[in-house]
């Protein structure tokens, strides 16, 4: 990324300027705190203390004035060069604050004065009025004490000099008291009370009358509605209704919530920022410490409106989490977040879905105590307003324009948007924020992830369809700082991708004005040699919508597994497979013979390469010989192949240079509670939220970490098919009996047919490529959800092209089903995706996915008709005439008048037949 126009180094400089206001805020809450000195002893120690926070502290002088007193600097002369700010207590000012400078300096915000100056002396000046009312309050509330204590016989008497003393001291307290001790009364049924409010309030003879069922005639309010004429009265009533320690609770429980009340009126203020949200949090918290306490109703408001505030709106995520958080647990999220000045952005949902997860799994450690090792990484947070921000200050409003446009631009404009991006600049107090996250990872690889307010939704997970970038966070700060906003850079600019927009489109949220927050997460893991990996990661998934047999059932999960960083087991790979297994059923295995195990066992890693800074792909055989020593937790992972046998070694056999080594996590499966953990979250958190859950974890070896956590993308839960007998032979397309779900796709209308033969013999990269674009326009251009596509291999995948056809999910989205085809013959071989982010994508778009097996047992495939068939590829697509040899496209009805094609599902007996038959509406 190009150099930020505020240098780098000047923002170094400002940093430490900032550790000077909270090293001069930290040394003023110390004395703020001692409630035992003099208020104006403690007010002439915070004059000494204050110029220490600002940049001339030498030329500083202060002047403090409360209730008419004067308290300054012993030199103090009037300046032009001045800062202040109100003292205040219950919002009445009593006094000011003001700072000056004896000589000129550089202009800055206000004058010679930093922003963050005046941020520190309004801190102040707030934390003062704080002080100022608790001096007040407690002296008051000893004197309530003193007078309770004495147990006088004479309640009247008792109650006038506690409610004489509040008057004296606060006279708005005083009239908020008398009005909630008539309410009090009131509800209490005390008929002299409801006299009294029906004197204040509606003319109406009787509150009942006021009420009266069908009375739509609106009520009229008498203009006297002064409540103090009737204060004395009121006490009166209370201390002939009610017993003194009745009274002394309420007085004390109403001037507790009235001292913090700024807090509720914060958080729902629609005007509040995450920076004003920030302090009255602070506020509370220092006077909780001190026994202040909040009504349970009150709590819960303030809870609700936190959650909308800095998480999310959802009504049905905040009846979920509000059960789950303590105003506790929002100080320590918003001390991780990083927003702009003036701030109304929230979390995002994948940040969302992260946080719901760790909190309900906190809430029943009592239950699971199995659940005490999971933890969460190291998060920083940049609120969903960062984008809008970015775009704002580099003039790139125009960009969202690009969701209007037609995909084909949006496709062909992309890698300019991210370069337009990335050569963008961040505004100063994102560079702050990022800069503090950074000292905070010190220099531990991360991630940079996207966090969209629509990701991880039910029914919008957009599964990878925005970037997640991983970094090495290597070298000086300036450069790592310089590779985290590029990276973050690319992330926003993934908000305009062709995919995205695409699945927006789908969905009917293409009006939708979309809001990036993103996270920054230490990745887990640990150094070995050179390289920086989890031992192991994956995905799990409470419900299991492709089960390889009988015996699983939907609700038994499945589970993911790679050593390694988890981008292998929510990628497609072209040439790898990843471990699969049902925590609901872990002895029943995909793979079973020592054959089947050995190909089907992972053989590459992911990691993080700390000398080149760069995210590497290597053999896990090479990565062993090396270092398998160094491994955390490599016993659980692998196996041994000798002699025709797969074992599991001891750590004291074990030959990591010459042994033939297998990844099978057999010991994590079969030997240690992580399939009972495992099995426990995905239950647990699926019971809570009421939806089917899928979740991201890593292990350093030691610890489970949760690294995300959202509704799983689910089809309908089909019933099975049953087969159809009597077809003739020539109109049975293909049948197959491995990894069969349930359903029916009906009413095909065409066959696009990639020929696993031609393809494999295409030697130019371009051409390969060419097919995916073919097939993304006859995606747009055939019927929807009414053709199919079939092909060899993987498609979609990473790695080598000619494994798979390279596709996007903008150009399969509309097809009813994708079928895989390994032929014996070629190195073609269908992935088990489950749980990738391609066969999310399939999934909720109510793809069927099937691999097909011709060469296998009795699997039939009319390679005749799909041969001969004639080929409509020019005719709908004249620009990729020349792959006619590679791509066929057959129409149904042309080929078979009055027939379309048909799949038949049943995972009861695991077999799946496509055949010719008569439309539906026609039989």
């Amino acid at each position: 990324m190009e150099n930020n126009h505020t240098p780098i180094n000047t923002i170094l400089d400002s940093l430490k300027a900032r550790a000077k206001e909270f090293n001069c805020l930290f040394k003023v809450e110390e004395l703020l705190t001692d409630y035992d000195q003099d208020i104006n002893e403690t007010l002439i120690d915070v004059i000494d203390i204050i110029p220490e926070g600002f940049q001339y502290s030498n030329y500083c002088q202060v002047k403090i004035i409360l209730n008419g007193e004067t308290i300054q600097s012993s030199d103090f002369t009037d300046s032009e060069w001045l800062l202040s700010a109100y003292l205040a207590v219950q919002n009445i000012k009593v006094g000011s604050i003001k700072v000056i400078y004896t000589k000129k300096f550089p202009d800055e915000s206000d004058g010679p004065f930093l922003e963050e100056e005046k941020r520190l002396i309004i801190t102040i000046a707030n934390r003062i009025g704080d002080f100022i009312q608790h001096q007040e309050l407690q002296h008051l509330l000893n004197d309530i004490k003193q007078v309770k204590s004495k147990r006088k016989t004479d309640a009247t008497r008792e109650w006038r000099i506690a409610v004489d003393l509040t008057n004296r001291t606060d006279s708005e307290l005083y009239i908020k008291l008398t009005r909630k001790m008539i309410n009090y009364l009131s509800w209490k049924g005390i008929i002299e009370a409801v006299e009294i409010l029906q004197k204040i309030g509606s003319v109406k003879s009787s509150i009942i009358e006021a009420l009266k069922e069908g009375d739509n005639i609106p009520h009229l309010r008498n203009k006297d509605i002064n409540i103090r004429p009737y204060a004395e009265r009121v006490f009166e009533i209370a201390s002939r209704n009610l017993s003194g320690e009745e009274i002394f609770s309420c007085i004390q429980k109403w001037m507790h919530e009235d001292r913090t009340s700024f807090l509720l009126k914060t958080v729902i203020n629609l005007d509040s920022t995450l920076g004003n949200i920030a302090d009255v949090i602070r506020r509370f918290r220092f006077l909780s410490s001190e026994g202040t306490t909040l009504s349970d109703y009150t709590l819960k408001g303030v809870r609700v409106a936190l959650i909308r505030k800095i998480i999310s709106e959802s009504l049905e995520y905040i009846n979920i989490t509000k059960t789950y958080v303590e105003i506790e647990d929002f100080h320590h999220l918003l001390k991780r977040m990083i927003y702009p000045t003036g701030s109304h952005g929230q979390l995002g949902g994948k940040s969302a879905g992260l946080f719901l997860a760790t909190q309900i799994i906190k809430g029943h450690l009592h239950e699971h105590p199995e659940l005490k090792e999971i933890k969460t990484p190291n998060t920083w947070y940049i609120t969903s307003d960062g984008l809008h921000n970015f775009m704002d200050h580099n003039d790139l409003e125009d960009v969202t324009e690009q969701k209007y446009k037609d995909l084909r631009q949006v496709r062909q404009e992309y890698p300019h948007i991210i370069q337009l991006f990335k050569s963008s600049q961040f505004t100063p107090e994102i560079i702050k924020g990022l800069s503090m996250a950074l000292d905070d990872f010190g220099d531990k690889p991360i991630i940079v992830r996207s966090s969209s307010l629509l990701e991880d939704s039910i029914g919008a997970a957009f599964s990878g369809k925005y970037k997640s970038l991983f970094l090495a966070n290597q070298g000086s700060k300036e450069d790592r700082l310089a590779a985290l906003m590029d990276a973050i850079a690319e992330v926003y600019s993934s908000t305009f991708g062709y995919d995205p927009i695409e699945y927006r489109e789908e969905r009917g949220l293409i009006d939708f004005k979309e809001a990036m927050g993103i996270i920054i997460q230490e990745v887990v893991g640990n150094k070995i040699g050179k390289y920086y990996l989890p031992a192991f990661a994956g995905v799990a998934f409470s419900k299991n919508e492709f089960r390889w047999s009988p015996r699983i059932k939907h609700k038994d999960g499945l589970i993911r597994l790679v050593p390694g960083l988890g981008t292998r087991a929510v990628d497609r790979l072209s040439e790898d497979f990843p471990v699969l297994v049902s925590p609901g059923q872990p002895d029943l295995r995909v793979n079973v013979t020592p054959d089947e195990i050995i190909k089907y066992s992972p053989k590459f890693i992911d990691v993080i390469n700390l000398e080149t800074n760069s995210f590497d792909t290597i053999e896990i055989a090479g990565l062993l010989q090396e270092y398998g020593e160094e491994y955390p937790g490599i016993m659980k992972l692998i196996s041994v192949y000798r002699d025709g046998r797969i074992t599991q070694p001891s750590i004291m056999d074990i030959d990591f240079k010459n042994d033939d080594i297998i990844v099978t996590c057999e010991g994590l499966i079969s030997r240690s509670p992580f399939m009972k953990q495992i099995k426990t979250i995905l239950n647990l958190l699926q019971e809570k939220a009421n939806t089917s859950i899928d979740i991201e974890f890593a292990s350093d070896g030691k610890n489970l970490y949760m690294l995300q956590c959202r509704p799983q993308g689910t089809g309908e839960e089909s019933a099975p098919v049953k087969i159809p007998k009597n077809i003739p032979k020539n109109d049975i397309i293909f049948t197959t009996d491995k990894f069969v779900s349930n359903g029916l796709v009906p009413d095909i209308t065409h066959i696009v047919h990639v020929v696993s033969k031609n393809y494999s013999e295409l030697s130019d990269v371009a051409d390969l490529l060419r097919v995916g674009r073919a097939v993304g326009q006859l995606n747009k251009l055939l019927p929807k959800h009414q053709f199919i596509l079939m092909g060899p291999g993987r498609w979609g995948s990473r790695g080598d092209i000619k494994l798979g056809v390279n596709v996007t999910y903008s150009d399969i989205n509309n097809t009813s089903a994708l079928i895989e085809v390994a032929r014996k013959k070629g190195n073609y071989v269908p992935d088990l995706s489950f749980g990738t982010h391609f066969f999310q994508d399939l999934t909720e778009a109510k793809i069927r996915y099937i691999p097909l097996y011709p060469d296998e047992g009795n699997n039939l495939f009319n390679e005749e008709y799909l041969a001969n068939s004639p080929n409509s590829l020019a005719e709908l697509i004249p620009d990729y005439s020349d792959l006619s040899d590679v791509i066929k496209v057959i129409n149904v009805s042309e080929i078979s008048p009055g027939k379309v094609l048909e799949i038949y599902m049943n995972a009861s007996i695991n077999r799946a037949m496509a055949a010719l038959v008569k439309p539906r509406n026609k039989k």
